[in-house]
């Protein structure tokens, strides 16, 4: 628990992940304990900063409970997940398994360990679903689409039975997408990662569909100083983490492309059935509530993040 100094023990589940790790650095570097639960499926063991305690156990298992429970934590921040949309279509019991399943287990030991907060990484685009109005706020109807926003959501209910119930501080950050530096350009998630392995590597990224496909892009620190912010607040929260501002595929091409310094055009490839049309969340309650300054601009963040792949990919 926190002495005396205000040190704080902060559990970060997904911590090798890409947002975790960045949240494992900012903690460290207040000067809090931090533990890391990560299985490393989808995190590197390079991504935990010096100074992390790192423990690669399955969010599912007893091990992880019994270290959430014993470990003196103060903050559990939940980021470990089964997030990939697709596989969550293709298979539901997994996808609730870890996502459902999973994080009980760790509320559990919360509970009973005295855990004071919870930190939760839910989704501002997939809860929503097809949106009646835009930038969404958090008051907007809550219709997920895929077996990965249903299992976020219920997971929020069960997080405000557990402050209800059991005082538990709770808030529920909706991310929109999240890219960056560290961001994974292998698998499902992260098109701007996925974009940029592909230009400095010199070849044409494929566009699923026409591109005009909006997404709400928030850079990586932003998303860091949306959870400081909200540490140690009392109550239930939902908040939405976002720019507000719609961009389409096409769009996001054309500025990574330049980023890079790329001539290269993109190509386009059939369009994902399912896919949502239009998604962008409005996080004015976020900064109103914490005082959190306006977001990174696309093209600021798009530079850092395009700088940080290319020195990545020259080493």
């Amino acid at each position: 628990m926190s002495d005396s100094q205000g040190k704080q023990t902060i559990c970060i589940t997904g911590g090798a992940g890409f947002i975790g790790s960045h949240l494992a650095d900012a903690f460290l570097s207040r000067g809090d304990r931090v533990l890391v639960i990560d299985n490393l499926s989808g995190g590197r063991r390079e991504n935990v900063p010096p100074g992390a305690e790192l423990h690669v156990l399955d969010i599912r298992s007893k091990e992880a409970a019994a270290l959430v429970r014993e470990a003196g934590v103060d903050v559990l921040v939940h980021h470990a997940a089964q997030m990939d949309v697709r596989r969550s279509v293709e298979d539901p019991v997994f996808d609730a398994d870890v996502n459902v399943l999973g994080s009980l287990n760790l509320a559990e030991a919360a509970r009973h360990g005295g855990v004071r907060q919870i930190l939760f990484a839910s989704t501002g685009g997939a809860i929503y679903g097809e949106q009646d109005f835009f930038p969404a706020t958090e008051d907007h109807p809550a219709r997920p689409l895929s077996p990965y926003g249903v299992s976020k959501l219920a997971f929020e209910r069960y997080l405000y039975f557990y402050h209800v119930t059991y005082g538990l501080d709770v808030a529920c950050m909706r991310y929109a997408n999240v890219y960056g530096e560290r961001q994974n350009p292998h698998g499902e998630a992260g098109v701007v990662a996925i974009f940029l392995n592909r230009l400095l590597a010199g070849q044409a990224p494929t566009i699923n569909g026409d591109g005009l496909q909006t997404r709400d892009y928030v850079h990586v620190s932003d998303v860091v100083r949306a959870n400081l912010a909200v540490v140690g607040k009392p109550g239930f929260h939902v908040y939405n983490v976002g720019t507000g501002v719609e961009t389409t595929v096409v769009e996001l091409y054309d500025e990574l492309a330049r980023a890079v310094g790329s001539p290269l055009k993109a190509r386009h490839g059939p369009g994902k059935p399912g896919e949502q049309r239009r998604s962008v969340i409005d996080a004015s309650r976020l900064r109103h509530d914490l005082g959190v300054p306006p977001p990174l601009s696309l093209a600021e963040g798009l530079e850092r993040t395009a700088s940080w792949f290319r020195e990545k990919a020259a080493a």
